[in-house]
């Protein structure tokens, strides 16, 4: 096989291990490193030698977001120029088609914030195994155990997460109007109108670069969505990871991304990203 070849059967392949990356990490310039990185070992490895590439490259583009994971906990950070998980906007109009083949698999914020939440073992598990059908004896390979033990890490990921990252209402249209009469009833500060849009057990989360911050129940989401509304000279609709959303604008500065999980006629889950460093750089990138 000719470096030409290669090269092409690499390209056939980016887009998937560039959602295998991002699913494990959270953050997209980490995963393109991750998919770069790949590339620069697949040129040094002996191409003829692999059997399975697909497999060889998910497996190497896996061990080094493992490494990557393990390296974030060690120091205890996060990366500085990203949020993690770092949240995909795109125009309900269509958008950036590599965006849009990352997230066809329809992976919403609420289920990267759980993965986030895991043990590197334990997510690497889950979405080799559950998202990309990866077998647990490779998987077992790469986290130096048995398939047996790397079942088990993948099942107790698998409570978590469904658990904590409900299943989201499938219809993009249901979505946009419970997100619509949100932003309407938060603007005119109609909380009887709020409240019939929230979910009685609704969690709002916002994501800042020092953490999060969590609100729990109907009556609080609702006035802090209220205040928070006040302070936007508008709000414009988007998609934020393939789900109806908004991105909240002081003027023509973006200061907010608004990620809407719902189930039903029902907002359950609301994370907002409100960093004013990081916001404006990923609406740009969107755009």
């Amino acid at each position: 096989m000719d470096q030409l070849q290669l090269a092409n059967r690499f390209d056939a392949e980016r887009t998937r291990l560039r959602s295998v990356a991002y699913r494990i990490v959270g953050s997209l310039s980490e995963a393109e490193d991750a998919v770069q990185e790949a590339w620069l070992r697949l040129q040094r490895a002996d191409a003829e030698e692999i059997e399975n590439l697909e497999a060889w490259l998910a497996t190497v583009v896996a061990r080094i977001c493992l490494n990557s994971l393990r390296d974030r906990r060690r120091r205890g950070e996060t990366p500085l120029d990203a949020f993690v998980p770092e949240p995909i906007i795109s125009s309900e109009a269509g958008g950036d088609p590599k965006h849009e083949a990352l997230l066809a698999d329809q992976v919403g914020i609420a289920l990267q914030v759980v993965l986030d939440a895991l043990g590197p073992a334990e997510r690497v598990a889950f979405v080799l195994h559950d998202m990309f059908a990866v077998p647990f004896n490779d998987i077992g390979a790469l986290l130096e155990r048995s398939p047996q033990a790397t079942r088990q890490l993948a099942s107790r990921a698998r409570r978590r997460v469904r658990d904590a990252a409900p299943s989201p209402e499938p219809d993009l249209a249901r979505q946009r109007a419970v997100v619509d009469a949100y932003l309407a009833a938060a603007r005119d500060g109609d909380l009887e109108a709020l409240v019939a849009v929230l979910d009685p057990d609704v969690v709002a989360r916002s994501h800042g670069r020092s953490g999060v911050l969590e609100l729990r129940g109907v009556e609080k989401v609702a006035r802090a969505a209220m205040m928070g509304t006040k302070s936007a000279s508008f709000v414009r609709p988007a998609l934020i990871n393939g789900a109806a959303g908004a991105v909240a604008f002081h003027g023509d500065t973006p200061f907010a991304i608004l990620a809407f999980t719902v189930v039903g006629d029902r907002a359950v889950m609301i994370d907002v990203f409100n960093d004013r460093e990081l916001v404006p750089r990923l609406v740009q990138a969107s755009a």
